[in-house]
């Protein structure tokens, strides 16, 4: 089983914590998302991660992923059995997905994070005090009411926990931190899921990739006249570099 996507992204995370919950062997290809040739293209019509490529499957788009997985494969549950509780979950999901993508990868992660180390320019200043203002909060007040005080939400971590927390760590690394005082169930429902095992893998991972600058090798590049490429920049992995968790 192999999966095409970056170690930072919080839907790759996703997928990468529930086939860890499964038991299940894979390898990641890194690439960077809207970037790659036409195989991926073919692959993934969007230029969007992560791919999950098994035998002569090909799925792309988390959600689906991880529903796949869960029908597919043994072992621990990723959602719970009763329908309401399963139809909650799916929602938490598509909340997490769509709703802390947006405020947290889209509104902070890239404008301060990706756009100055990657392509040398700040970010939108606007939509970080935008999102830090009123967005955020708005998004952990709905979560306070959500997340339980101890524990998970449906009995054991399964899906729901995993997407939500999935998109704190980026938060993290774009130096947002929950207010245990105003939120603190939300604090520590986070804190819990990103400390579990399922998400112990590719920790190393992220930071290894984080910890390689582009913005020298930018230069270099403006400088030498070549094409600002996700290959050029460094941000897409050879196809040498397939790590096998």
């Amino acid at each position: 089983m192999r999966i095409i996507g970056s170690y930072v992204s919080p839907y790759v995370r996703k997928v990468t914590a529930c086939l860890a919950l499964k038991g299940l062997d894979y390898e990641i290809d890194p690439i960077t998302p809207f970037f790659g040739n036409e195989e991926f293209a073919r692959l993934s019509p969007l230029r969007r991660i992560p791919v999950l490529i098994h035998e002569d499957l090909v799925l792309t788009d988390s959600s689906v992923i991880c529903a796949w997985l869960d029908e597919e494969f043994s072992g621990h549950p990723l959602l719970p059995v009763a329908p309401a509780d399963r139809a909650r979950a799916r929602w938490l999901e598509e909340y997490a997905d769509s709703r802390l993508g947006d405020l947290f990868i889209w509104g902070l992660f890239y404008q301060k994070c990706v756009h100055p180390l990657v392509w040398g320019e700040p970010g939108d200043q606007a939509r970080i005090e935008t999102t830090l203002a009123e967005g955020a909060p708005a998004a952990l007040d709905y979560l306070e009411g959500e997340l339980p005080d101890s524990g998970w939400l449906f009995g054991e971590i399964g899906l729901a926990d995993i997407a939500i927390a999935s998109f704190f760590r980026n938060a993290d690394y774009a130096d947002f931190a929950i207010d245990a005082g105003r939120w603190p169930r939300t604090a520590g429902f986070v804190a819990r899921a990103l400390a579990h095992p399922c998400f112990a893998a590719t920790f190393p991972f992220e930071r290894a990739q984080l910890s390689t600058n582009p913005a020298g090798r930018r230069q270099a590049l403006l400088d030498a006249g070549a094409p600002l490429t996700a290959e050029s920049l460094g941000t897409r992995a050879p196809r040498r570099g397939i790590m096998t968790l």
